[in-house]
């Protein structure tokens, strides 16, 4: 994703990949892991998997970045491949970085990725995964420890995003009441359990409308009440409508 923004603010929400990204003119502001970030020009942003953030212009001109996600899975490849060894994920505690090097890294990459061979690609992929690795994290991403009720509960919601469950029948399900259930899903996830829905609810249009799907038909699948409710919240978190994202 290359993109400017001036107004635009992007509603609190996480994504399941790995994000990078590189801010190319002016700056960007957001907060992730309970600080305030500046990701002003030159800088790289790195965010691990369920890093929940928001984001807006930090300058009155806008910003311009690019974007680019890259599953675990991917991750965990590339590394294996370098090691011969099985790898496990890699943890990146600091969410802006000030290095030219996996700035240029993540450039390269996304240039490959707009046309350049399959071979190219993979090339750039496996250079960039290893610079981003060496140079920006710390220490292997672990898996953290969740309440009982609060793992069941986002099960729940990731098997049924799409129907309108009332928060008394999540909490019974998950088996608390609905005031713990959603402290201890904020503090888990750094989000309430409606956010969570919603941003399942993205995901799925989202992918649904990369099939081909009409906007119509991606928003009554992933559980919006109409287009014009997917519509207001796709650009809320992605900065584009679902038609000019459909569009090449």
């Amino acid at each position: 994703m290359h993109a400017h923004f001036e107004q635009h603010v992007y509603h609190r929400h996480s994504h399941e990949t790995y994000s990078f990204g590189v801010t190319e003119t002016g700056a960007q502001a957001f907060t992730c892991r309970g600080e305030g970030r500046t990701s002003a020009a030159g800088m790289v942003m790195a965010l691990n998997p369920d890093d929940p953030h928001d984001g807006q212009s930090a300058v009155a001109a806008g910003f311009t970045y690019r974007m680019i996600h890259i599953g675990p899975e991917l991750i965990t490849d590339q590394l294996g491949d370098a090691s011969e060894r099985p790898a496990g994920l890699p943890l990146f505690t600091q969410p802006v970085l000030e290095d030219p090097v996996l700035a240029n890294a993540l450039r390269t990459l996304d240039t490959a990725l707009q046309g350049e061979s399959r071979l190219a690609q993979d090339e750039a992929l496996a250079a960039t995964v290893r610079a981003l690795v060496r140079r920006g994290s710390t220490r292997p991403l672990r898996t953290r420890e969740l309440p009982g009720e609060v793992s069941r509960a986002r099960e729940i919601l990731e098997a049924s995003f799409a129907e309108d469950m009332r928060a008394e029948d999540l909490a019974a399900a998950a088996g608390c009441s609905r005031f713990a259930l959603h402290r201890g899903f904020v503090a888990a996830y750094g989000m309430a359990p409606s956010d969570y829905q919603r941003q399942l609810r993205l995901r799925a249009a989202r992918r649904l409308l990369a099939d081909g799907h009409t906007p119509a038909q991606a928003a009554a699948a992933a559980g919006f009440a109409d287009q014009s409710h997917l519509t207001r919240w796709f650009k809320r978190y992605y900065g584009v409508t679902p038609g000019r994202f459909q569009r090449p």
